[in-house]
């Protein structure tokens, strides 16, 4: 398939919330840090990043920030009706949003390569060795 577009897509579990996203994410990987835990209620958030005009999303959302490592905030969006975490950012606002993987509709389409706030991780969260590690923010 020379010259298709990647996309992915996905939303929440009950399908209120949905997104489309095209081309290859800024990044993916792994984010171990304290707030992340709590949102997901799991040693780790897997996340893809895309730029504001590279993801399109429908749906009721309700959010919920706090306090980001650089300044301002971290923004995250659940889904209104069933409470699926979904997606980082502030539509209209940001210049990029955060995916949570757990909300792809292929799953296996997620292919992280690095691991964040690793300085945060719990003994217990595996950290997979293949993956280029950070103890904050890569730079």
């Amino acid at each position: 398939m020379t010259g298709a577009t990647l996309r992915y897509s996905g939303g929440c579990q009950c399908g209120a919330v949905r997104y489309e996203a095209e081309g290859e994410p800024i990044n993916a990987g792994h984010c171990y840090c304290a707030d992340c835990r709590r949102a997901s209620g799991s040693g780790f958030i897997p996340f893809m990043g895309f730029a504001s005009d590279k993801v399109r999303f429908s749906g009721e959302t309700r959010q919920f920030s706090s306090p980001s490592f650089r300044g301002g905030d971290a923004v995250r969006n659940r889904c209104a009706a069933c409470g699926s975490l979904v997606f980082g950012g502030m539509v209209g606002v940001d210049s990029s949003h955060t995916i949570y993987a757990g909300s792809l509709d292929d799953p296996g389409a997620f292919s992280p390569t690095i691991a964040i706030f690793t300085r945060d991780r719990p003994d217990w969260a595996m950290l997979p060795t293949n993956l280029q590690a950070f103890q904050t923010l890569p730079d």
